[in-house]
């Protein structure tokens, strides 16, 4: 999930843009001077409505749980180094009339786990541009296989360039070696401050669930800012221990209103609706359900110390 915000602090922004998981407000001093917190903790969930599966009767309604750590730490005037943890439990409620070619997959397929770990790598060449590096490693399964057998890897690279005026522009590609598919995304980076209380930025990290999406904040105050944005979304877990996946391949478009409660602690509320998406499922054939469109409510907390 995501904490998106106006950067105040724009040598900050730079690092943080390209090493973090999330966008974000700066910390603020009791002296009205940004402050920088290199670690952070947070928690998510989401609950999507009920949505219709294939032409059956089948239907599915999601909820999750997600949990982050992230650390940022600079190395000098030109290097950064971040590392991140997380840890998703994803809970699939089904109800189902037979019909569906997913039916023989259903029983017994009612949680997700994905574990996630990354490391990345910045460096800052000038005052106008800057790369990242970022291996990433994750292992999804559903309660139906083992975690042996579901790992994932794969690298994010990035370049932005920073404008006379501050504001970053780039692109990057992440390239995801993941269970049983490889795959290479490219994504638009983008940090870009319009105007005093609108900002165009990326909502999402790319990587193993998709690009980096854009999102339009407009900052009401110092503490409250809303937004609202558009990215792809992906999930891929190993059902059966014999490579059997299921891929969840969705839009999803967002309002966000965000709360900086003090200076470290951030409540953001999330209004989504879930479109275009497919449920594919591979053994070895490859067979395609659709999913009917439906909204979702998401809430998270994120601590920064």
């Amino acid at each position: 999930m995501i904490n998106g915000s106006i950067n105040i602090c724009l040598k900050r922004a730079i690092v943080v843009s390209l090493l973090s998981s999330v966008v974000y407000l700066p910390s603020v001093s009791a002296s009205g001077k940004p402050s920088f917190s290199p670690f952070s903790v947070s928690v998510s969930r989401i609950d999507t409505a009920e949505a219709d599966i294939g032409e059956g009767q089948n239907t599915l309604q999601r909820s999750s749980w997600l949990f982050d750590a992230n650390a940022k730490l600079p190395l000098n005037k030109q290097w950064s180094l971040g590392f991140n943890l997380g840890y998703g439990d994803l809970n699939y409620d089904w109800k189902q009339d037979g019909s569906s070619i997913l039916n023989r997959q259903l029983q017994g397929w009612q949680q997700v786990h994905r574990y996630s770990a990354g490391v990345s790598l910045s460096y800052r060449l000038n005052k106008h541009w800057m790369f990242m590096v970022a291996p990433k490693l994750q292992y999804a399964y559903a309660d139906t296989a083992k975690s042996s057998n579901a790992s994932s890897y794969g690298v994010v690279a990035s370049g932005m360039y920073r404008f006379g005026n501050g504001n970053l522009l780039g692109l990057g590609v992440a390239y995801l070696n993941d269970i049983s598919e490889v795959r290479t995304v490219p994504f638009l980076a983008v940090n870009w401050q319009i105007n005093d209380s609108w900002r165009l930025g990326n909502p999402f990290a790319a990587g193993f669930t998709g690009p980096a999406g854009l999102e339009l904040s407009y900052q009401l105050s110092p503490s409250v800012d809303f937004g609202f944005g558009a990215s792809k979304r992906t999930q891929r877990f190993l059902l059966e221990d014999d490579d059997t996946t299921v891929e969840v391949d969705e839009w999803v478009s967002f309002l966000r209103a965000g709360w900086r409660v003090s200076e470290s602690v951030t409540l953001t509320g999330y209004a989504g609706y879930y479109f275009n998406g497919e449920l594919e499922l591979n053994k070895p054939q490859v067979e395609v359900e659709t999913i009917d469109s439906q909204g979702a409510l998401a809430i998270a907390a994120e601590y920064r110390f």
